[in-house]
């Protein structure tokens, strides 16, 4: 398993399938808008719909704030789309069967059998703002990524109305 990616990390790009067997690349979105992406265990199991759901609850939040949502895990797209589909997902699942991209994240495993569940904040230049690990409290994730958000859009609001000679 590779390190954990840290803040100030560039986020390693892939390409996967999501529940809709379209093909996304993060990367791509990146330039306009930061990306929350969290990775978690297993579709239909009590902590990942609790997450899923808070997610779900706070994505236009989330979009106002000028940021893409992106699930990932091991499923395959067909139990994306069922997840996605029950829950009413309006953001993208992906499928990262074999844990192809868990792996250069450093996405650990929880006693070496249960797949991590962590959440990666990333800026419009592909760099990691912040992490957040915590397998116990799913909820928790939604929490800190909106907070992170609330503090670069901030951040970026002081500096622009400080005008073109303080950037």
């Amino acid at each position: 398993m590779a390190r954990q990616l840290g803040v100030g990390d560039l986020a390693p790009g892939f390409t996967l399938s999501s529940q809709t067997g379209e093909v996304v690349s993060p990367k791509e979105m990146l330039g306009n808008r930061e990306i929350v992406l969290y990775f978690y265990p297993k579709d239909k199991t009590p902590g990942c719909t609790t997450e899923a759901k808070a997610f779900r609850d706070r994505y236009e939040i989330f979009k106002e704030m000028g940021a893409e949502v992106i699930g990932v895990s091991s499923d395959s797209v067909g139990s994306h789309r069922d997840f996605a589909n029950k829950c009413a997902l309006p953001f993208i699942l992906l499928s990262d069967v074999g844990g192809k991209v868990r792996k250069p994240y450093g996405v650990p495993s929880t006693f070496g059998l249960l797949p991590g569940r962590v959440t990666y904040i990333i800026d419009v230049e592909g760099v990691v703002g912040r992490v957040f690990n915590s397998q116990m409290n799913p909820a928790k994730h939604v929490e800190e990524a909106a907070k992170v958000l609330r503090s670069i859009r901030d951040e970026h609001d002081k500096v622009n109305s400080m005008g073109p000679s303080a950037q």
